[in-house]
């Protein structure tokens, strides 16, 4: 059987990313959330999982502590923690805004970490000794996010936060690290405006399960794991099937071949008769499709090629006349 994950802000756009992969890994799921409507909603959608929930929050240290004591009535050993923790999404530059609003907006998004973290990382070390306890960071932590810097401000701190927790938490065995995602994740919620690069919640979640299981090995592990896409690498075709049929401007002509990203002409000038080497490729299209933009550009070099030899053989009355 397998130790359940706590994920706190599971309602949320990425929360309900987290709790589908790890509900998909067959991971038991304590999910935590304010609102209990919406809690019960989310169980409802996986009615055969084992999905626990619970009303609750931990915006400050009081709320954090009542968290951490009606996780302990479950008795159950835990797993790992999930944090994704986010408050509003307002929008606006720091100068026009009273100081006030950047307190504030520390007080949503960076200090529910910090009371998370000090009731529920020495409850996971008390339950599973070498936990996993993961935070999720957003955008603009290295480089302000025009409109929204306090954002950037409440993530670059996170930052600091993580690695600061990082090394205060090896005494108890248990494994800090923050997932940085630099870019919006597409949601259930913002799907109707999201852009196509963005990450989807299940895929965040998925990384997020790789870091709870462990699965990156032969690295020590690191406070600050970035979030990658992970895709298979593009299959180029063999260098035999990308040839092009041999060019009729001469019969002594190499047949050109494809390069990897750009292409050339190149000349070797050689004893009777001189022989002209013509080298194109295209890394966007297939030089084989006579409609295609690197057709345009193989016809091209060659008739470039033509001209060359022409002007050689020319300019030599004791050269052997092109075979056209």
């Amino acid at each position: 059987m397998k130790a359940p994950l706590v994920v706190l802000g599971a309602t949320g756009g990425v929360g309900r990313g987290v709790v589908q992969a790890a509900i998909d890994s067959g991971r038991p799921v304590i999910a935590v959330a304010r609102q209990a409507s919406e809690l019960k909603a989310l169980k409802a959608g996986y009615p055969h999982a084992d999905l626990t929930t619970i009303a609750g929050s931990v915006s400050s240290d009081a709320a954090g502590a009542k968290l951490a004591r009606a996780l302990r009535k479950l008795d159950r050993p835990l797993a790992g923690v999930v944090a994704a923790v986010c408050g509003g999404a307002e929008r606006g530059r720091l100068l026009d805004n009273p100081a006030d609003f950047l307190r504030r907006k520390l007080d949503e998004d960076l200090l529910p970490h910090l009371a998370a973290a000090r009731h529920l990382l020495p409850l996971l070390a008390q339950y599973d000794r070498g936990g996993t306890y993961v935070l999720i960071g957003g955008p603009g932590s290295e480089h302000p996010w025009a409109g929204y810097g306090h954002r950037s401000i409440g993530a670059a701190a996170l930052r600091m936060l993580a690695r600061v927790l990082h090394d205060e938490a090896r005494q108890l065995a248990v494994r800090v690290q923050l997932l940085a995602v630099d870019s919006p994740v597409c949601t259930e919620f913002n799907q109707r405006h999201s852009c196509p690069e963005w990450p989807s919640a299940l895929s965040v979640g998925q990384r997020v399960m790789a870091l709870i299981d462990h699965e990156v090995s032969g690295e020590p592990p690191r406070a600050i794991v970035p979030y990658a896409l992970r895709q298979p690498p593009p299959q180029l075709p063999p260098r035999s099937a990308a040839r092009l049929p041999p060019s009729p401007a001469s019969a002594t002509a190499s047949p050109p071949r494809l390069a990897a990203d750009s292409y050339s002409t190149t000349t070797s000038r050689t004893s009777t008769p001189k022989t002209i080497t013509a080298t194109t490729a295209s890394s966007d299209a297939c030089p084989q499709d006579p409609g295609s933009p690197a057709d345009e550009k193989t016809q091209r070099c060659l008739q470039d090629a033509r001209a060359l030899l022409k002007s050689l053989t020319s300019n030599n009355p004791k050269q052997e006349p092109t075979p056209r």
